[in-house]
């Protein structure tokens, strides 16, 4: 793990430490968190993003969503260790 040093401002600095006092063990958990979750917004807006710019590939109604619902369900319970 390589060590970076950060200047904040007395507010933001007093800001990570109430963020640490509420459930992360250092500042550094704190802002390793902050960065995978900046990272996971990047991914989705560019998916999102491709998705837009894609061509459409057919209509999507109702039996369509009920499908993509079944399959989110039973991904979610495979995950959970409690089904199939």
């Amino acid at each position: 793990m390589v060590t970076m040093r950060l200047c904040l401002p007395e507010g933001l600095k007093d800001f990570v430490h109430s963020q640490v006092k509420r459930g992360y063990r250092t500042s550094g958990e704190y802002v390793r968190e902050l960065i995978r979750r900046d990272q996971d917004r990047q991914r989705q807006r560019e998916v999102l993003l491709a998705g837009a710019i894609s061509p459409a590939t057919g209509f999507a109604g109702r039996s369509y969503f009920q499908e993509l619902r079944k399959g989110v369900r039973g991904a979610a319970k495979v995950a959970r260790g409690t089904g199939r």
